[in-house]
């Protein structure tokens, strides 16, 4: 026998402790709302509907009463293998398989997953519960902030997914030192427009809808790099749950080698779920979009590189070349200047606007939320590509001509360099657990075919300096020596066996993968 209270319309709607007490009290299991208004659905389900089931496994486990079971037989007959569903701690949301949400929230941007459970914690009490309990099931665990990442690592098959997207408070903690604290879950669209009433922004993903968690981790190269430098060098503190469930805060003079590992390697050391950032001061920039014509595309590349290296730190230039079409090379050039002065905008612009025949050009002055906008992705798993990146210090005459050849083999459908360089370069090597600090320019190529694309992009090998793993589908442990070198690897073993002995974090770039494989020949593994 079950009992249903339907609502008529979102107008005169019983509040969430109402239906909470018709839930407890009178043992209503099934709640419809019955209106043809979409804004109010989408408000039901998105916050009421989650705020009522956290509210009612509240109440019930405050008075003692088992969670009731709410899962239908047929959500209950979808569940994976491994995962003891009915043991999920009080409190905590939860989405099944069988759930009308989980299509929306099984993949990441570009992978698609099918993992047996995903896990919504609300705050840092429920991320440790979250751990504590996911650890005691014998499936893979993934931990998700934004759910954009490129290399996948953010989902799984039949495993446990913890999705930090409730944790995305934005606080300014002291307008002064422009100190702000920003919840992992939180996205960068959302991070823009916050700091923008106050002139600040924060250099960041350069799409609205990358989480703050990962990027915040593992880099962070933006549009506003070159002037500001990495996500990760505007790290002042971070509060951490570590692998036994225990939280703490990070910082230069807390657990500072723990501080010193999370930026640059955070996803093999804890989850954070809020950051203390120093934000700058930004005004309105300069945003350009300039397309290209391009016949000889191993000099383009040599020349874009050499401009980069040359212009003024306030000028950050990301470049994207597709597939040839029909033998011709099309090059889009991306370009932030950290200016509102249009003089100033055009004089940066101009040289990277003779590099070829100019087919389309757009530039405005904006806010930096008109960059970095904000977004409502539903993460469905669009194209699956395989993706390969690499760090260099310069785009020198062999890499160009190499280049060329890729993009021209048909293996690859996207290529990307981005600038990194000036602010990037200032910070010293041993500062953070990442250590490329040499490199000018991050590589990115995306193809279909893994085999072709592995095949090409690792006989370029010798121009590689290091390696941006959070844009890197390879699972291969070489890739974790590429993007931690000797002395880095061996500071993060040392911490893992500190803090994470028995490997939980291992999802991501796990540097624990290089001690069960034969080191490189070229790289000697250094052990703690």
């Amino acid at each position: 026998l079950r009992r249903v209270l339907t609502l008529a319309g979102a107008a005169g709607a019983p509040t969430v402790e109402e239906v909470v007490r018709l839930v407890v009290d009178d043992g209503v299991d099934t709640v419809l709302l019955a209106t043809d208004d979409a804004a109010a659905l989408h408000r039901w389900a998105t916050e009421t509907a989650p705020a009522v089931r956290s509210a009612v496994a509240a109440t019930r486990a405050a008075r003692g009463t088992p969670p009731a079971t709410t899962r239908s037989a047929r959500v209950r007959s979808a569940r994976r293998a491994g995962i003891a569903y009915d043991t999920v701690p009080a409190g905590i949301e939860t989405v099944e398989p069988g759930d009308t949400r989980y299509p929306s929230m099984r993949s990441n941007y570009l992978r698609s997953g099918r993992p047996g459970l995903v896990l919504l914690p609300r705050d840092t009490a429920q991320v440790a519960a979250a751990l504590t309990w996911a650890r005691t099931q014998p499936v893979p665990l993934a931990v998700r902030s934004g759910g954009h990442g490129i290399s996948g690592r953010s989902t799984n098959d039949g495993g446990i997914v913890l999705d930090l997207r409730r944790l995305d408070g934005i606080e300014v903690l002291d307008a002064a030192t422009r100190r702000v604290r920003i919840g992992a879950g939180a996205r960068w669209g959302a991070v823009a427009e916050a700091l923008q009433p106050h002139g600040w922004a924060l250099t960041s993903g350069d799409y609205g809808g990358v989480g703050v968690g990962g990027l915040a981790t593992a880099g962070g190269l933006g549009f506003l790099a070159r002037e500001h430098g990495l996500t990760i060098d505007h790290v002042r503190a971070a509060e951490v749950v570590l692998a036994d469930g225990s939280v703490v805060r990070a910082d230069a003079e807390h657990h500072p080698e723990l501080f010193w590992g999370l930026r640059g390697a955070g996803g093999n050391l804890g989850i954070v779920t809020s950051f203390e950032f120093e934000v700058d001061e930004v005004g309105d920039v300069g945003f350009a979009q300039l397309s290209f014509a391009v016949d000889d595309v191993a000099g383009y590349l040599h020349d874009f590189g050499a401009l980069v290296e040359a212009a003024p730190r306030d000028v950050t230039p990301f470049l994207i070349v597709g597939a040839p079409r029909d033998g011709q090379v099309v090059a889009h050039v991306l370009a932030v200047v950290d200016s509102d002065v249009p003089e100033t905008i055009v004089e940066r612009l101009q040289p990277f606007a003779m590099l070829a025949p100019l087919v389309q050009q757009a530039v405005h002055v904006l806010p930096y939320t008109g960059v970095v906008r904000r977004t409502a992705d539903v993460h469905a798993g669009h194209g699956e590509p395989v993706s390969r990146s690499s760090l260099v210090d310069h785009v020198t005459p062999a890499l160009a001509e190499d280049l060329e050849r890729l993009v021209r083999s048909g293996a690859v459908h996207f290529f990307q360099i981005r600038s990194a360089g000036g602010a990037v370069n200032d910070v010293p090597a041993d500062a953070t657990a990442y250590a490329h600090r040499s490199a000018g320019f991050s590589l990115v190529a995306m193809g279909a075919e893994r085999d072709r694309v592995d095949r090409l992009w690792d006989a370029l090998g010798h121009h590689w300096t290091g390696l941006y793993g959070s844009f890197d589908s390879d699972p291969r442990p070489e890739r974790v020596e590429d993007a931690f070198p000797p002395a880095t690897l061996a500071r993060l073993l040392a911490l893992k066996e500190r803090y994470d002995p028995d490997d939980v974090f291992r999802q991501n770039l796990p540097v624990t993968s290089t001690l069960r494989r034969e080191p490189r020949a070229d790289r000697p593994l250094l052990t703690p």
